[in-house]
């Protein structure tokens, strides 16, 4: 069988099979779709699967799903996988999803925070909507104008174009850092920020402030990894004045890099200096000493934000909602060092 090519060099289309085989479209949907026993016969069913086995044709399932009103996917929109929080935050997520039949996509935006390309040829149709972490803002720039649900994750409740938002109570996190640090009578402090342009990080950092106010604080930031960490905590521990004693740190990792600027500057922690982290991922328990941090519940995180999506989806009015956090005391904070 000689079968013409689609014009123009296309994408080969259900009308190219049907004219291939000699075929109406509506038997090319029976055959592909395998519904055509009792209704075509099987020379005319072994035609139509040539046919498309020559021209290379693969059905659009995205066109068919639109077709049937659903296509039951949510994308997850999460910075570089470079942290093991948002790898908990999917898993969250797709639990929640498949127990309504759902799929989830992940989606890591280039290069951490940076704006990403549209991941399908066209979300609208690819999608039900969308949840993305507001560390990856800029990546949803695919998205804008369309009519799919956002959801948004640690993001300011009062900003707009979301249709919901779920949060973690990260600044009462840092209350509860800074309140066992005072108690442990620290009074100079070193805040190692994430230089990461974000509402969660800006939160900790007023929280952070208010609660320290009155004492010595300083505060330098860093990319998120280790090796950039460790030199922000160096320089900031090798200046001049009086050392912090306690360096609070917005994430696990960049607490990583104050150990390691610690270790090359002959400082001991806690002995002379307390290090606290944010997350309580397996990083936390591998340091040694153990990791004093925040416990974020990663896993409801994306569990809540699927089921505000879904929640959307059927219709229901949105319900913003704010995770509860935990302080996780371990070896690296202890008392503040004899003046």
């Amino acid at each position: 069988m000689q079968t013409p090519e689609p014009l123009g060099g296309a994408r080969p289309t259900s009308r190219d099979v049907a004219r291939a085989a000699g075929v109406s479209q509506a038997t090319v949907s029976l055959v592909l779709g395998d519904k055509w026993r009792g209704r075509v016969s099987e020379r005319t069913a072994g035609a139509v699967r040539e046919a498309a086995r020559e021209l290379g044709y693969r059905p659009n399932l995205a066109a068919r799903n639109l077709r049937l009103g659903r296509t039951r996917t949510a994308l997850l929109v999460v910075p570089a996988l470079t942290n093991e929080f948002f790898a908990h935050v999917h898993t969250g997520a797709a639990a929640a999803a498949a127990r309504h039949g759902f799929g989830v996509v992940l989606y890591p935006s280039p290069d951490g925070v940076g704006p990403a390309r549209d991941p399908f040829a066209s979300a609208q149709a690819a999608l039900d909507g969308v949840i993305a972490s507001s560390m990856a803002t800029d990546a949803l720039d695919a998205f804008r104008g369309t009519d799919l649900p956002l959801v948004m994750l640690d993001s300011d409740p009062a900003g707009t174009g979301a249709a919901a938002h779920v949060n973690l109570d990260v600044a009462d996190g840092m209350r509860r850092v800074t309140g066992h640090l005072l108690g442990l009578g620290h009074r100079r402090f070193l805040h190692l920020a994430s230089a990461a342009p974000s509402w969660t990080f800006d939160v900790r950092a007023d929280a952070l402030a208010r609660e320290l106010r009155g004492t010595d604080v300083r505060t330098v930031r860093s990319p998120l990894n280790v090796a950039d960490a460790r030199e922000a905590a160096e320089r900031a521990l090798t200046d001049s004045g009086p050392r912090p004693t306690a360096v609070v740190c917005d994430d696990d990792i960049l607490a990583a890099g104050v150990y390691k600027a610690a270790r090359r500057l002959g400082l001991r922690v806690p002995e002379d200096l307390s290090v606290t982290g944010f997350d309580d991922m397996t990083l936390a328990t591998v340091v040694e000493p153990g990791l004093t941090t925040v416990r974020l519940p990663a896993e409801e995180f994306g569990r809540r934000g699927m089921e505000a999506l879904l929640a959307v989806l059927a219709g229901e009015p949105p319900r913003p909602e704010t995770l509860p956090v935990a302080l996780v005391p371990r070896g690296s904070s202890g008392p503040a060092p004899a003046a």
